[in-house]
């Protein structure tokens, strides 16, 4: 069986205390922009800065890599959910919530 090769991914989270979607930028910031965020193309890489973001529990939350591409205007989402996550929350009242 042989193994999927490595695609470019960036680590992204929410944050802890307001649950934004964040991702980690080069410096080792939180940017609530994927934009800026780190595209990172080697495996080992990859897992190290997954590893720093999990280390930060005071911070943010649910951290993991999700599939990334390069565009002109920096990382940008391959996959639908991660294009859902750039638009921001959607925590919003609606249906028995709007009631409330």
């Amino acid at each position: 069986m042989s193994r999927r090769p490595f695609t470019p991914k960036v680590v992204t989270a929410n944050d802890l205390l307001e649950g934004d979607a964040v991702w980690l930028t080069s410096d080792d910031q939180w940017t609530r922009d994927i934009s800026e965020a780190e595209l990172i193309e080697d495996e080992a890489i990859a897992q190290d800065r997954l590893f720093f973001a999990m280390s930060q529990p005071n911070v943010v939350v649910g951290a993991y890599l999700a599939e990334s591409k390069a565009s002109d205007n920096g990382p940008a989402p391959t996959h639908f959910r991660e294009t859902f996550r750039t638009r921001g929350p959607s925590n919003y009242a609606h249906g028995k919530q709007a009631g409330v």
